[in-house]
């Protein structure tokens, strides 16, 4: 099923220590393993490396991500070109797209290359400034460039006016994001399963002002009016703020490549949201 696997790892894991034990459980079910960056020079190195986006992709068939979230999020961007899916395992703190556990990492590796497993597919949202795109599988942020200062901005929604706000800024998040920033800002937690946006002004001078939830089929415009400078700025996924001109207008839509994301056939989505956030503690023991 999966002959040749990729690797990615989180950049401040030790190798030796922390990595390679877990590629030796990986080899136990797949002989090819190809790691996504520098050859490393250590002692009886037995794996082969590719710090080529281009050629790591093409040759492997499956992509097993060691670290957080945020590793996933990088391994989004990089290799979301090659449509090929990628299994999180969790060696950072929280965790929602790193579902598997280096406790039972074994087990699960045997379930999923035995054919036992889902493939869930994640859509990204785009932000277009002109002739420039940048995505994010989280969010995009627009915000005032200033710490604790207002900018003003209008939302459009379907070529419509929806409201002209004075607000720290806007986050616009994928169901995916909903336990991401969103969920600092207020925004509602919504199952992965749902392909909706999240419109959440970051701290509006508006009492009457509120996150509302749209489909992400809709095409979604902000226009950039005045702020305590020059420019606004936009990030995605929490990456480099990118500055961009107030008198602008950015256009929000739904990218055309897909995340697939590998689970084990037992992966919850509120299961992990429970053990995750802390929610119902004890119910555990009573889940079905």
């Amino acid at each position: 099923m999966f002959q040749k696997i990729g690797v990615v790892f989180k950049e401040t894991l030790d190798f030796e220590s922390q990595v390679v034990p877990n590629l030796e459980i990986v080899h136990e079910f797949c002989s090819e393993i190809l790691i996504f960056g520098e050859e490393l020079k250590i002692p009886k190195n037995k794996w082969d490396f590719s710090n080529n986006v281009d050629v790591f992709i093409q040759q492997v068939d499956l992509v097993l991500v060691f670290g957080g979230d945020g590793t996933i999020l990088k391994a989004a961007k990089d290799f979301i070109i090659g449509n090929k899916p990628i299994l999180g395992i969790n060696m950072g703190n929280v965790g929602f797209l790193t579902d598997v556990s280096l406790d039972n990492l074994s087990k699960l590796l045997q379930e999923i290359f035995s054919g036992d497993f889902v493939i869930e597919e994640r859509s990204l949202v785009q932000a277009t400034i002109g002739d420039f795109e940048i995505f994010g599988l989280n969010e995009i942020v627009i915000h005032s460039g200033s710490y604790a200062q207002l900018m003003q901005y209008s939302l459009e929604l379907d070529e419509k006016t929806v409201y002209e706000l004075r607000a720290d800024g806007l986050i616009i998040s994928t169901s995916t994001g909903s336990t991401a920033y969103s969920l600092s800002a207020g925004g509602s937690i919504i199952s992965p399963k749902l392909d909706v946006w999240s419109i959440i002004p970051i701290l509006s001078h508006n009492l009457s002002s509120r996150p509302f939830v749209i489909s992400s089929e809709q095409p979604l415009t902000v226009n950039l009016i005045n702020g305590p400078k020059n420019e606004a700025s936009i990030s995605a996924d929490g990456q480099k703020d990118i500055s961009v001109p107030f008198g602008k207008s950015i256009t929000i839509n739904k990218k055309k490549d897909k995340l697939k994301l590998i689970h084990p056939k037992s992966y919850n989505f509120f299961e992990a949201c429970r053990e995750k956030l802390g929610w119902s503690i004890g119910t555990d023991k009573n889940k079905k």
